[in-house]
């Protein structure tokens, strides 16, 4: 049976309800310069006369792809422009031109936020989390298929992980009639990718379409996956499991500069918007500064020690209740 949230969690979720309104004009203005921003990289990426320009350009790209994917990921979960039906058609366009088909991505973004922290929940649209003891009982190809999933190298190619394989082909492969926009998303991707190799040339193809791609689907994975995956973080059985507790305790805050918070769209506020997702990107500080019980959150950042150590941590120790590397269940056996 579902554990039933405490009154302090149903009373903090209640207050949270104040900053999920959203204003039409600031929602609009975010969309507009995000798009602006985005033709401009585009255009330096393709045009600048001189290469290294141009490889500024592709990442500048990256970047503003990240944040049009917020700004996507915030309509998805109707905290963006929820009544304008335009938006939401552009947000459909948008999903598909993005391998983030509308209907997959609700689907297992949806399940995510249910599901967060939970020791018996299934991969579907997370990072499957064991604990030490389901490590130690695994066979060897169950602990190939952990390790793959979790491997830096497969957070580094997410373009093709997560986004070409595990959003569009596994999608329309497992049910063609339900996910249709997947395939029609990894058909289009496919024919445009050619597209500009043969009318742009490699330089274009690889400074203004597919590096672009690559970099902002690399770091926006590794991001889903870290603000999960720390040291106190705190993944629960059922029997304990709250969805207040899985905002707070199981989902971090990534300190970053006003810059980064731009390009990435509030997205370090993490526990903020796991707590309630319907507060819209530009509220998530306000709401932050506002409630005392979100103002002492699990910290990570993106230094090269805390990406280190975050890609360290690969299993749940109910014992230790912290995350540990595998050396670190077989050494406690």
């Amino acid at each position: 049976m579902e554990r039933t949230a405490s009154h302090s969690s149903k009373d903090l979720i209640a207050r949270t309800r104040a900053f999920a309104t959203q204003d039409a004009v600031r929602s609009g203005w975010a969309l507009g310069s995000t798009y602006a921003a985005l033709a401009g990289a585009v255009a330096l990426a393709v045009a600048a006369p001189w290469w290294p320009l141009r490889i500024v350009g592709g990442f500048i790209e990256a970047l503003v792809l990240i944040r049009a994917f917020i700004l996507f990921h915030d309509a998805m979960h109707g905290a963006l422009l929820p009544k304008a039906k335009w938006a939401k058609a552009l947000f459909q366009v948008q999903g598909i031109l993005t391998l983030t088909p509308a209907r997959i991505w609700n689907d297992t973004h949806n399940h995510h936020h249910a599901n967060t922290a939970r020791i018996a929940a299934d991969s579907a649209g997370t990072f499957v989390t064991w604990t030490t003891e389901q490590w130690r009982k695994a066979t060897g190809w169950q602990r190939l298929g952990y390790v793959v999933e979790r491997h830096p190298v497969t957070l580094l190619f997410g373009y093709v992980t997560a986004f070409l394989i595990s959003l569009c082909l596994v999608p329309f492969v497992k049910n063609p009639k339900r996910y249709w926009t997947s395939g029609l998303a990894f058909g289009l991707h496919v024919a445009l990718s050619v597209a500009v190799w043969h009318f742009f040339g490699l330089a274009v193809y690889l400074c203004a379409f597919v590096g672009p791609l690559f970099v902002a689907y690399a770091l926006g994975t590794y991001l889903f996956y870290a603000q999960h995956n720390f040291d106190d973080v705190a993944i629960l059985p059922d029997a304990d499991w709250t969805h207040a507790d899985a905002a707070l305790e199981a989902s971090s805050y990534l300190r970053c500069g006003p810059v980064m918070a731009w390009f990435t769209g509030n997205i370090g506020y993490h526990h903020v918007h796991h707590l309630n997702p319907r507060i819209p990107f530009y509220r998530l500080p306000e709401a932050m500064a506002a409630l005392p019980e979100l103002q002492g959150p699990h910290v990570t950042a993106l230094t090269l020690k805390d990406v280190v150590g975050c890609l360290r941590l690969n299993l749940w120790d109910p014992a230790r209740r912290r995350m540990v590397r595998y050396s670190d269940a077989v050494a406690s056996y």
